[in-house]
């Protein structure tokens, strides 16, 4: 496929000033963090991760039975996805993950550039390791229960929101009530119309969009949300029951975690598990020697409880604590890829890894990106700026295109140092006829100081006023690339480039070096 030509620069994540130092000192493979982890993500160490992870036939076999069960709703399903799904049930086939929640129409840009970030790895991975097959997947966080953050999306500037009072894990609800959304849109957009109308849940909607968007590059999207694949968490359900482990390892690791300076991203509980039917999702606590489901009345004796485990293991839903040890137990997987702060939770859990003997996955920072639609671009080069020059303040950004402009940082301090001299010596002069006026001579002084400010101030502004308009387009060009400040992927959909762009996706998939480590800046020529 011929991809529109793209101007590529990439820059380290250190120059955007938006990751934290947890992030960049990892890049680092700086020694503090290395006990909190296993091996750092390169093309060499995936071989140490090989002979590390094992999954015998049994676990292939019930991976592969669920995966076809669960793609029985996509009516045509792509050539591609169906050989990987078949390859799972091969002793030499492997995983590269990544997980995100079922945010509608995608939600923020880097949803995509996680899963591009998996494709890209596999591709990689597949041309060092001849002998080897490696299958990008897609977790969907179909458990998840916080709606608020997944029901809308922002396309042009405006923002578009699913309202219903559906509660429970998210993968499980309707998407019949999605119709008025639909309707609202600017236009009609294919791949999602068909996927939201023609599917029974959000789940299989979102299921159907990725196969849309990524089946010609053999991306499985699997749903944990399964009570097959759950059989093999419920050893872990009952000995978080029963024994609270998990708790006590986290907390461990995010105390020494904290020590040495790194924040920890998420909190564990007592229980770190949920219980989960079709239209609840609650915490599962102990008290008095009883299990009870918070907001509910439903109590168990520790006997009930795990025999609910024994015979309903798809009734127990892990938290962000356990739902990592959960992906591990039911893939075959070496690697997964995250945003940065989901990088910096998995450091919390590699002794929860280790208690339960699981192989602890290569952590990879999923690629980020700016891209620069023509229009943009062409206003940035007029303005005589480069791309990595927009990562800065706006207020720097106004100094350096004054400097362009041959305008000067106004400053009278030159002045107010000689006024201030002059008055110093007014003092003198004062201390030695009638101390008394000293005071005076020193208010005197003060207003004349304020005076120049006041005036550094109006120079100032009546400089700016000159170039206004062009100041002006340097914060229009700013918003429209920083949107509220914050990186262009945690604000925009793939629409608001995807509808101008075809190429979009293929673009990014030319252009992303998972392994690469560098924020890339993609730039219509």
């Amino acid at each position: 496929m011929e991809v529109q030509t793209m101007k590529i620069t990439k820059i380290d994540y250190a120059a955007t000033g938006a990751f934290s130092k947890t992030i960049s000192d990892y890049l680092c493979c700086s020694e503090q963090l290395q006990p909190f982890y296993n091996h750092f993500p390169t093309l060499a160490s995936f071989a140490a991760q090989l002979q590390e992870k094992n999954f015998d036939q049994e676990q292939r076999q019930t991976l592969h039975q669920a995966l076809q069960e669960q793609y029985t709703s996509i009516p045509d399903i792509s050539p591609k996805v169906q050989q990987h799904i078949d390859l799972l049930l091969q002793p030499n086939t492997y995983t590269v993950t990544t997980g995100h929640q079922l945010n509608i129409f995608t939600g923020p840009l880097y949803f995509v550039y996680k899963i591009i970030t998996a494709i890209n790895t596999c591709k990689q991975l597949q041309e060092k390791y001849p002998d080897y097959n490696f299958v990008p997947v897609y977790w969907m966080a179909t458990e998840d229960h916080d709606f608020a953050e997944i029901n809308h999306f922002n396309l042009f500037g405006k923002t578009y929101t699913w309202e219903t009072d559906q509660a429970g894990a998210v993968g499980r609800f309707s998407t019949e009530s999605m119709a008025q959304l639909l309707e609202e849109l600017p236009e009609v957009y294919p791949v999602f119309e068909e996927a939201y109308r023609n599917s029974k849940t959000l789940a299989d909607a979102t299921r159907a969009i990725t196969h849309a968007l990524f089946g010609e590059y053999g991306l499985v999207s699997i749903d944990g949300d399964h009570a097959t694949l759950k059989k093999a968490l419920t050893p872990v359900v009952e000995q978080e029951l029963t024994g609270q482990l998990s708790n006590q390892l986290v907390e461990e690791a995010s105390a020494q975690l904290e020590e040495l300076g790194y924040k920890p991203q998420v909190y564990s509980r007592e229980i770190n598990l949920f219980y989960l039917t079709d239209d609840l999702r609650e915490r599962i606590v102990e008290e008095d020697g009883k299990y009870k489901v918070l907001n509910t009345d439903l109590t168990f004796t520790r006997e009930q409880i795990r025999q609910e485990a024994q015979e309903h293991p798809e009734r127990f839903s892990p938290n962000v604590i356990l739902r990592p040890l959960y992906e591990e137990l039911i893939l075959p997987n070496l690697a997964y890829i995250g945003g940065a702060a989901e990088v910096a939770y998995w450091f919390q859990l590699k002794k929860l890894f280790a208690k339960y003997k699981v192989a602890f996955p290569l952590l990879m920072l999923r690629n980020s990106a700016l891209y620069i639609s023509r229009s943009n671009a062409s206003r940035m080069h007029k303005l005589g700026l480069q791309p990595q020059d927009l990562f800065q303040d706006f207020q720097e950004l106004k100094k350096q295109l004054s400097g362009q402009l041959h305008e000067e940082e106004i400053s009278l301090a030159a002045q107010r140092e000689a006024v201030a001299a002059a008055y110093a010596e007014v003092e003198k002069l004062a201390e030695s006829i009638d101390p008394t006026l000293v005071k005076a001579v020193g208010a005197e002084a003060q207003k004349a100081a304020n005076s120049l400010q006041m005036l550094e101030k109006k120079l100032s502004k009546a400089r700016d006023s000159k170039h206004e308009q062009t100041f002006k387009q340097l914060e229009n060009l700013k918003e429209k690339l920083f949107p509220g400040g914050s990186l262009q992927e945690r604000k925009d959909n793939l629409l608001t480039f995807q509808t101008n762009n075809p190429d979009f996706i293929p673009a990014l998939v030319e252009a992303f070096d998972p392994l690469e480590f560098k924020f890339t800046i993609l730039e219509e020529a």
